[in-house]
């Protein structure tokens, strides 16, 4: 049996699979914003497109992939109308990774959002499929978004409740430590670098039960240097003008960031030029 000893691998002695058809659903975070493509303009990778080329080598036969994730999409609509799609591509894996938009925003309904996620993978797994849930960050070091600490630690047991209750593998990103480290996250503090995008993908892989060749992805990175008060009221001003304000205007305007913008990988397709998360 793999080992799963360290907190990134989310599942208890989790069996690995053979699978054949993964499809993931979610927003940004599984599209892969700020993993840019270094081959292809303006395409990102991600930690989902980073695990299928992981998960491949493991399926004698042909092995397909789609990535439905967009950027803003709200858990009602990965619920909804991303896992409608996504049934009809009939996987034997699906990712569902879902609510943090709707956490962000201070009336969120915590139960409701469990309830769900709940019913999507319900109807996932009545197919057979096998799914993959993932727990947000532990958000405890972040400027601002730390206000939503307690919001994300109940929306995380939900989630533990729903795949115990339902036999789902777990990605356990609130026990990743290497992700309290910023050099980890991108400009705008809410989407990760290709580091970060390659660790998580290594931690999903670890949830599923394999074991990953790189043995110390999960260690954190060594210190870096701290930077002056001067320095971070500078940073934070930065961040709050390009990124911060600018959300808080769509958030106004009723728009998303995702408006006009379609899935990467919309059918189940064969792997071609995807960069693996666990370099061999």
């Amino acid at each position: 049996m793999p080992s799963s000893s360290f907190a990134g691998s989310g599942s208890v002695s989790p069996a690995p699979r053979q699978w054949s058809r993964y499809v993931a659903i979610g927003d940004s975070f599984t599209e892969g914003l700020c993993d840019l493509d270094p081959e292809v303009d303006g395409h990102f990778v991600g930690w989902a497109d980073r695990l299928a080329a992981l998960l491949a080598p493991h399926t004698p036969g042909a092995f397909g992939y789609a990535n439905l994730a967009v950027r803003g999409r709200m858990l009602a609509q990965i619920a909804g109308a991303q896992t409608e799609t996504a049934l009809a591509l009939q996987p034997d894996l699906v990712s569902i990774v879902g609510g943090g938009n709707d956490i962000l925003r201070p009336r969120a309904d915590l139960d409701t959002l469990a309830e769900q996620l709940e019913d999507a993978v319900v109807r996932l797994r009545t197919t057979g499929a096998d799914v993959l849930v993932a727990s947000p960050t532990d958000p405890r070091d972040a400027p601002v978004i730390r206000a939503t600490r307690g919001r994300m630690a109940i929306y995380t047991a939900h989630i533990w409740k729903i795949a115990q209750r339902h036999g789902c593998y777990v990605l356990n990103q609130w026990g990743l430590d290497f992700l309290r480290d910023w050099r980890m996250w991108s400009q705008d503090r809410i989407h990760l670098t290709s580091e970060g995008h390659r660790r998580v993908a290594l931690a999903a892989y670890a949830g599923l039960g394999h074991d990953p060749a790189d043995v110390d992805w999960h260690v954190p990175l060594p210190p870096g240097a701290t930077p002056g008060r001067l320095e971070v009221i500078r940073d934070n001003a930065q961040w709050a003008k390009q990124h911060a304000g600018p959300w808080v205007a769509r958030r106004f305007q009723g728009r998303s960031s995702g408006d006009h913008i379609s899935a990467k990988r919309p059918e189940v397709m064969p792997l071609h030029d995807i960069p693996e998360g666990d370099p061999r």
